[in-house]
């Protein structure tokens, strides 16, 4: 004989099944982040692991409510007009549309790639960026989301945490990506202590051979880590002797606009 299953059974369930299809539709959007700006549904459903069928489901409903929308040309959708209004004003309520003069004023002094990261699960996402004018240079668009452990801005952001070991736990396997990226739980431990004695992080082509960058962490009144400035660029041209004055000069950045990020 067949029962209904409890109300709050159901409910947990409807819960769940909620939960999902909102993560769902947010793998869907962050495909947007980074790479061309529109895409296929065949794409989509690549990049996320969802099946096609479920990838059209959502592609349609996010059209509807105007956060995707059809590209003019092709099977393609690219962000709708309803993600500009959210951006802008996300933007103005965060305090980053104030930040980027800032930020392109470091990137001129240095000569090199400036970026804005904040802390995102266990990676960085560079939620400003400022490309240096160099014909030679390494640059990093927002919305491009980078492992921790290979970042100097993410040393910046878990260099201050209370227990360290119980960060770099969280982070699972330290993926090599480069000969230089560090993956001994133990050397990163040590690397974190040094960021957080010497105030800045170095990332000495740990991500991408022959790039190096150098982070500073932009702090509250209270010392809370709200985000990391980087300037990166070529190994050859961000030599050790630039450190010290690119350290100065970004510290300084640093403190212009940590109070535009904390007061919002």
């Amino acid at each position: 004989m067949c029962q209904n299953p409890p109300v709050s059974d159901l409910r947990e369930q409807n819960g769940r099944t909620g939960a999902q299809a909102i993560e769902r539709a947010l793998a869907v959007l962050r495909c947007f982040e980074t790479g061309e700006v529109t895409k296929g549904v065949s794409e989509i459903a690549r990049l996320t692991g969802l099946s096609v069928s479920t990838t059209h489901r959502l592609t349609r409903a996010l059209t509807d409510g105007g956060l995707l929308m059809r590209a003019p040309r092709g099977d393609r959708y690219q962000l709708g007009p309803a993600l500009l209004v959210l951006g802008m004003r996300a933007a103005e309520q965060l305090g980053y549309d104030q930040v980027l003069p800032v930020l392109q004023e470091l990137a001129a002094a240095t000569g090199e790639s400036v970026n804005l990261g904040i802390r995102a699960g266990r990676e960085v996402q560079v939620v400003l960026d400022v490309a240096s004018s160099q014909p030679l240079r390494f640059d990093q668009a927002r919305g491009t989301r980078v492992p921790l452990h290979t970042s100097a801005m993410g040393k910046c952001l878990i260099a201050g945490d209370d227990d360290l070991a119980a960060t770099i736990d969280h982070l699972g396997d330290l993926a090599r990506l480069t000969r230089n990226t560090i993956t001994s739980p133990d050397a990163l431990h040590a690397e974190l202590r040094a960021v957080r004695d010497r105030g800045w992080a170095l990332n000495d082509e740990e991500r991408v051979p022959g790039v190096r960058a150098v982070a500073v962490p932009v702090r509250d009144s209270g010392e809370r880590v709200l985000a990391a400035i980087a300037v990166q660029g070529p190994a050859v041209r961000l030599t050790e002797d630039r450190f010290e004055h690119v350290v100065e000069l970004s510290a300084l950045t640093a403190a212009k606009i940590a109070p535009l990020l904390q007061n919002r």
